[in-house]
Formats: C-alpha cells, structure tokens, sequence
C-alpha cells in the first residue's frame, strides 16, 4: 500500500507540473483540490456527477443558491416574486455580469440557458424544471417563468445546474461538445480538462463579485484512492480534499497542519434493486417484494454505521435524513430480523442460496459497506457476488439495467423533491430500475403544487408508505460532509450540499 501510495504522489506531483505547476509554481495564489472522482461532462444540462457539482462552483454561477442554514440567497439573480396562482415567477438579474467570453449575462441569456435545460435531448435538467411551460423576456434584465402548475420546488431547483446560466454564443457554436470547455458567468474560467488526470481553471477578471476571489487558480485532481488523497494533502500535494473517510478524522484533527470541516449532507445512500429495466431484473429479488424485503431485514444499518464510519453518520431509511422536517417520523428505520427475512424467502419458495449480482462504486467506503452487506444477506440466504466498478462506469451499466443491486449516493438537494422525484417517478431520467406508480407520480405533483409546509409533508407521508413498502430504493444512511484542508486556508463554508465554494477562500 505504501508502495502505491507514493507512485500516485509522483504521478500527482508530475501531472500538476505538466499544467505549469511544478514546485517552483505552488505559490499561495494556487489551490489544489482533490477530488474523489473524475466528473461526467461539464455541461449544466448534461452533468450528473457530485465532483461535476463541485467543479461547477468555480465556473458557472445559478440564479439563487443556499447557505450555511439552507436558506435560499441571490446569486446572478437579485430576487423573485411568485404570482397569486402561483403559476408565474417573476426574476429580476443582477446587472453588468459578463460571460467569461465577454458576452452579457442577461434576460435572453437566462431565457436561453432555461429553454435548453427543458429542450436539450439528454437534459438532466428537465425533470428538475419540468413545470415550466415558458419563459418570456420582460425586459433586458427580467424574465418571467410561467408553469403548467404551481411548483414550489422551483428557486430550490434553481440553487443548483437548473440555475446554471451558460453562454448561448459558445453554446451554440460548440453544440453538443459544449461540456469540453464550458463558457458560463462564474469566478473562474475553464482553462483545460485531462481526463483522469486534472482540470484546470483561473480567475475571471470580469467576475461581478471580483473581490471576493482571492485565488488565481485553481487545479482539481481526481484522486479515487481516499487514502491517497489524505496521503496527498499531509504530504502538502494538494491543499483540499472532500469526502475525508469517517475513520481518518481523528487523523485530520491530531495534524497540526490541518483543519477539518464537517457538516451533516442533504444527501442519502441506498442500495438499488432492478425491478423492471432489462434481463437483470428476470430474478426473484427483482420481481417478488417478498424478497426484496427479506434482503433488507438481512441488514443491520447501525452496525454498518459503526464498523464504517465510526457511528459519525446517521442512519436513515427514507431520502431525507431524521433531522429533516419533511422526516415521516411513522415509518422508522427497521430493525434487523434474520428469522422474519428466513420466512419470507421461504414463503417465496427460495430454498437455495440467491445469487445476486451487487455493482459497487470503487470507493474505499463502498467497498466496505459492500462487504458488510454481503456478509449481512449470507445469514438469510442470498450469495451475494460483488462487482467493483468506476463511477461513470457504474452509472452507464445502471441505465442500461446491467445490474441486480447497484449501490449509490444522492448528493442531495435543499428541497426534498430534489431528493425523490428524479429517481422514484415513471420515467425519470435517474429512474434505473424502471419502477412506476402512476398514483404515487400524482402525490408527488400534488406535493409540488402545495405551498404550505404541513400540506406537502401530509402528502409526503402517502408518498413515503407506497415507495417504502413497494419501490426499488433501500435508503441506508446520510453521510456527513468531510473536508479536510490545510491550516493555510480559511474562508471554507460548511453548506449542507457539500460542495466546496470558492468565492471568498484564502490561503496565508
């Protein structure tokens, strides 16, 4: 292991020379950050990746984000006001922004950035913004959107790649190879992208909040290794680096020449079941809910949260976390019951152990949880085979149902619609087991159109019972945001979404 750990420091150490940032160039005016996967394409419409999210932060601002307590602030909007139907939004831009090509940050620029996020064949976007009907240009720096219904998700939806505003020249002149050198209104400019190796991207000089940028550059390093990646940044390789493992805080915080930030994520874990999407889901686990529910009574979710993660995360059941308000406090996390999950396989006729395919993202923490889930399910039956596979690799094979059980992270989103509608809705472009319930589809429009806090959470509940006791997701956990930085830098903030903001850092 030691071993494998300095030939990556080398190789790290030799890329970031290649990108004019050899040790002569590692002055204080250059970050380097380590991420724990190489992102999916750079385009706001296309993206799926959390590390895309996090590359995003530096390059293309939205209209509205959140902040540390989840409340929604402006960004390249000014504000919002919502029509008495609840069927028109009217937003008004901040003026002067300026794309990194030059062109102007404005109505027509909004209006076309939204248009392609509903229309873009492959748009990720679109079940995130599908209410909007239209939207007009009101005047050079207001457009109004107009819905087919009221949606009260909407500014949440806006405060990620929904609100993303790209160039329209360099949009259309690069067509669908856009996401190679995105041209967007954030802080940094794209400069270049070595797949599996860094991304590169350097302060605009026409950024409209200019003084709050104090770092010049930028180089995001994709490291999969966690391991490595801490080696990295106690050897001084790399300044920061997200997803810290639960088990190497104590590590962080002895390190006098490191700070750790953490807070807990928006986001969820669940392990996948293939119910309808292709050959793989021709299996009793993936047709008999009997047995699916025997598979989760086979787990012990608190213990997995121990060995793993030193009990840092929190246990959970459902897409939002137990300290959420929309939390179905009914519906408690279950208990493990390894005689319960024996009868039901029994009274499914499974009298042999069940060889299930399990697709694992290659991460050193679903690794193990893998493991512990294999060992789990054995007690009650299942042969459980584990396929270890890259992330982009991984989310390719899931739509494509190339998989039995298939384990993922949900970075999570401010509004609980953006933590279940992509994925448990008919048709939905994160919908990879193909489930559908078109009773439970309309709960959640109805969720969507209802404006009043205890109405939408009194509908949640229905939502919850159904997709629970018949959908395709076991929900296992929600993880706390880990970053780890050195002492040098400050003016880190702890948002619940995890990514890491660039906008006022520093380093001493």
């Amino acid at each position: 292991m030691r071993l494998f750990v300095r030939r990556v420091l080398l190789a790290t150490a030799l890329s970031l020379a290649a990108a004019g940032s050899g040790p002569a160039a590692f002055a204080q005016s250059h970050l380097r950050i380590g991420i724990g996967d190489d992102p999916d394409v750079l385009d706001p419409t296309l993206s799926r990746t959390y590390t895309g999210r996090i590359v995003f932060a530096s390059i293309c601002d939205k209209l509205f984000d959140i902040d540390e307590e989840l409340k929604i602030v402006p960004q390249l909007a000014l504000g919002h006001e919502t029509s008495t139907d609840g069927k028109a939004v009217t937003i008004k831009l901040r003026p002067g922004v300026k794309f990194h090509d030059g062109e102007p940050m404005d109505a027509a620029a909004a209006k076309y950035s939204i248009d392609r996020h509903l229309t873009m064949k492959g748009s990720y976007r679109k079940p995130e913004i599908g209410a909007v009907d239209s939207v007009e240009v009101i005047d050079p720096l207001t457009i109004r959107l107009n819905l087919k219904q009221p949606f009260s998700p909407l500014i949440a939806q806006l405060t990620d790649r929904s609100g993303m505003i790209v160039s329209p020249k360099a949009a259309e002149a690069a067509g669908d190879k856009f996401g190679l050198k995105p041209v967007c209104a954030g802080p940094y400019k794209f400069v270049e992208r070595v797949q599996q190796d860094r991304i590169v991207v350097e302060k605009f000089a026409d950024y409209w909040n200019k003084d709050h940028v104090f770092i010049d550059k930028i180089t995001y390093l994709p490291i999969v290794d966690t391991s490595v990646r801490l080696a990295a940044l106690r050897s001084g390789s790399i300044d920061m680096t997200e997803r810290v493992l639960a088990t190497d805080i104590k590590t962080v915080r002895s390190d006098p020449k490191l700070r750790m930030a953490d807070s807990v994520s928006l986001a969820w874990y669940g392990l996948m079941v293939n119910q309808n999407n292709g050959p793989k889901s021709e299996n009793p686990l993936g047709k008999d809910l009997r047995v699916q529910k025997a598979f989760e009574l086979s787990l012990d979710r608190e213990a997995i949260n121990q060995v793993v993660f030193n009990g840092e995360f929190i246990v959970g059941n459902q897409w939002v976390s137990p300290q959420n308000p929309y939390y179905q406090k009914d519906f408690p996390v279950p208990k493990r019951d390894i005689a319960k999950a024996k009868a039901l396989m029994k009274e499914a006729g499974i009298t042999k152990p069940l060889v299930l395919d399990f697709m694992v993202n290659n991460a050193p923490e679903s690794r193990a949880i893998s493991e512990m889930v294999q060992s789990m399910a054995a007690e009650a039956g299942f042969d459980i085979r584990l396929r270890i596979t890259e992330v982009a690799t991984a989310l390719k094979a899931g739509e494509d149902g190339d998989f039995q059980i298939y384990a993922l992270t949900w970075s999570g989103r401010s509004d609980p619609d953006g933590n279940s509608v992509i994925y448990q809705t008919c048709g939905a472009p994160q919908n990879m087991a193909k489930y559908c319930d078109k009773e439970l589809d309309a709960w959640h429009q109805e969720a969507r159109a209802a404006t009043d806090p205890e109405a939408r959470k009194a509908i949640y509940r229905k939502i919850t019972e159904r997709f629970l006791d018949k959908g395709w997701i076991m929900y296992m956990y929600h993880p706390k945001n880990l970053v780890a930085h050195t002492a040098r830098l400050e003016g880190l903030r702890k948002v619940p979404d995890g990514i890491l903001r660039v906008v006022d850092l520093k380093l001493k």
